[in-house]
């Protein structure tokens, strides 16, 4: 699709985050009108204010009056803002189109984009399938929902160049005109309920991410996955599948040991999970689903098994912090739902653990968590928020020794310190957002390793 000319359009974007702040500068830097509005009081004096300001960008913050979409041609609301404000009613009440973020990145870049969704695993997909293309030698930026606004780096890339994105359900759901060469939905679990009230929404508003595919893209499914399958019939690009558990018609599959790629009917070895750094099944996924990303876009095997061997992971997901006294310490912040501490816990399929849980409830059932934690936790430590709905869950599933340290990170390290003793290992993993303590997943985990690093 060719870049877009907004010159002469009216354009409200809401939300003056990360995401808020790069579809202004994108939409200014193609010739749009821009207010960029924000029910926050910013002070307008500090940066990047100024400079936005003297871009052309109208910042109205501190309220959001309906008056605001008078004269508008397009409403751009960040990935947080939900569609259930009275502003957004209101757009969506008088026609006026409503593209998310991402949507605009799409429109002022010529590049190939790749996207990434799920309900976990999308940031180590995503970065690994950034580091395969940038081997590749191709032109590559990295964004979206791992903490870069899309638009800002996509803006006026070149047709040779490459867009790999992780794009979350919030941003998908305003998506209209997106074209994705080759794109993933690595799982589908319950997450994100309190925005989209039904699993079947939150489904829809993933495939979103297939929109607009034709024969000449490709849609990497999981085989494994009951609800991404099923998505098969939708598809209109080719359908390639991954999975950890048996063969595939063609795609990639884990076969006692080896990540195999089977494409038009031969298979050849990517490479042995005994060559890998990540561990857990979960990540054998995303390697399976990134080589295929990768290879669908045109990069050699080679490459891919290279980086594949070289890769060491993300931060904040099942990161090994350091050993002590034969204790090691492993900070899965970035576990913000039930399914992705699951993941964690099964990890570690030889038990022997410290769990340190609990945060911001997402109120997501914790049956199948508690159960597993049951099998595999010998201590339970619960900090934040959610500690009286988790403890309650964790007594009725047979977890015997829970502790709680209210809302102190230092006490429940300093207590699984106390405790711990070879070969049991330390896991930070929540369950939880972080927002009853922290900004962000990201300053937990930071927290977690300081705490860690300083004993």
């Amino acid at each position: 699709m060719s870049i877009m000319d907004f010159s002469g359009k009216k354009l409200l974007v809401i939300g003056a985050g990360i995401s808020g702040r790069a579809a202004a500068m994108a939409l200014i830097h193609h010739g749009g009108n821009v207010i960029l509005n924000d029910m926050k009081q910013i002070d307008i004096s500090k940066a990047p204010w100024p400079n936005m300001a003297a871009a052309g960008v109208q910042c109205i913050f501190g309220s959001q009056d309906i008056s605001l979409l008078n004269g508008i041609d397009i409403v751009v609301p960040s990935p947080v803002i939900s569609p259930e404000i009275p502003i957004m009613k209101e757009a969506i009440k008088r026609g006026l189109p409503v593209w998310s973020e991402v949507e605009v990145a799409s429109r002022v870049t010529d590049a190939t984009i790749l996207g990434v969704t799920g309900t976990n695993g999308k940031t180590t997909t995503t970065t690994l399938l950034g580091e395969i293309m940038k081997a590749s030698g191709r032109q590559t930026v990295v964004g979206g929902n791992i903490g870069i606004g899309l638009s800002e780096q996509a803006d006026g890339l070149p047709k040779e160049a490459v867009v790999v994105a992780e794009l979350s359900s919030f941003q998908l759901e305003f998506t209209q005109t997106m074209k994705v060469k080759a794109a993933t939905i690595l799982n589908i679990t319950p997450d994100h309920l309190d925005r989209h009230h039904t699993m079947e929404a939150y489904a829809a508003a993933k495939e979103r991410i297939f929109r607009n595919q034709d024969k000449t893209d490709y849609a990497v499914l999981n085989y494994d996955d009951e609800r991404v399958k099923a998505m098969e019939a939708d598809m209109t690009g080719n359908v390639v599948w991954f999975s950890t558990q048996g063969e595939v018609p063609s795609g990639a599959f884990y076969d006692h040991g080896q990540l195999i790629l089977r494409m038009n009917g031969s298979d050849t070895i990517i490479c042995s999970e005994q060559e890998l750094h990540l561990f857990g099944k979960h990540n054998i996924q995303n390697c399976l689903a990134a080589a295929l990303l990768a290879y669908t876009a045109g990069v050699p095997l080679d490459i891919i098994r290279k980086v594949l061997q070289q890769f060491k992971g993300v931060e904040h997901r099942l990161e090994k912090v350091r050993t002590i006294h034969g204790v090691t310490y492993y900070n899965d912040s970035k576990g913000t739902n039930t399914d992705a501490s699951i993941k964690a816990l099964e990890a570690f399929p030889q038990g022997h653990l410290i769990l340190i849980a609990g945060g911001y409830d997402k109120m997501t059932p914790l049956d199948e968590f508690m159960a597993l934690a049951a099998k595999r936790v010998d201590t339970l430590i619960l900090i934040g928020k959610a500690a009286d709905r988790f403890e309650e869950a964790a007594k009725k599933a047979g977890v015997t020794d829970i502790r709680r340290v209210g809302y102190s990170m230092e006490s429940a390290i300093m207590l699984a310190r106390k405790i711990a003793k070879a070969p049991q290992a330390v896991l930070l993993s929540p369950a939880c957002s972080s927002f009853d303590m922290y900004d962000n997943y990201e300053q937990r985990g930071r927290v977690f390793k300081g705490i860690v690093n300083a004993l």
